[in-house]
């Protein structure tokens, strides 16, 4: 009787060591796969959102190249029903579309001192979160320069706050040909996960 009682201990021991075994298995193929999986999760949701607001960036460009007065509310509310889905409004709201338009002055183009040679933003209007500007949109000004009611430049010509330094490595003008440039930028803070991945947001730009 005794060495009976003995094999069942043993045998009941084995099974609990086998059933310890699975259960850390379990656990290490958990701590691998878990981030993996929230990282595709992370990875497909910016996925959409990047076609969603690649889209908004084209239709953008693609009307305000065409002659559409952005500055009009009536227009910036049109834009602002594209990318409802999006969280973006006329002002405020989630994301910004940012409308810009380039120029560039070619030498002797204009008499000194001026911006000749340079290439000068003439236009540039918002909708949408102003405050995004300045950190998300590539194609800036080098300093701040006074807009009319339609969003022109005043003295583009000569505002030296008006040039566009780093365009030449976007786009080559050439004489006084014009660039259209629509960007689009919204934060996507519905996936950031601390100690994973944080601050993420989509962006793109078109140029007609």
């Amino acid at each position: 009787m005794t060495s009976t009682v003995k094999m069942r201990n043993t045998r009941c021991g084995r099974r609990n060591e086998k059933g310890i075994e699975i259960l850390e298995f379990a656990l290490v193929v958990a701590f691998i796969l878990v981030p993996l999986l929230l990282g595709v999760v992370v990875i497909g949701i910016n996925l959409g959102r990047a076609v969603q607001v690649a889209q908004v960036a084209r239709d953008g460009g693609s009307m305000y190249v065409r002659g559409i007065d952005f500055s009009q509310s009536g227009n910036q509310a049109v834009l602002a029903r594209l990318g409802q889905g999006l969280g973006l409004a006329v002002s405020g709201g989630v994301g910004a579309v940012i409308l810009s338009k380039v120029t560039h002055i070619p030498i002797a183009g204009c008499t000194n001192p001026c911006n000749e040679g340079q290439y000068v933003m003439t236009q540039r209007i918002v909708i949408g979160d102003s405050s995004l500007v300045s950190a998300h949109g590539q194609i800036q000004s080098n300093g701040v320069v006074t807009l009319d009611a339609q969003g022109n430049v005043v003295n583009y010509v000569t505002d030296p706050n008006a040039i566009v330094s780093s365009f030449n490595g976007v786009l080559t003008l050439t004489g006084s040909e014009f660039a259209f440039i629509s960007e689009a930028y919204f934060p996507t803070p519905d996936v950031n996960m601390p100690g994973y991945s944080v601050g993420n947001g989509v962006y793109s730009r078109s140029i007609y």
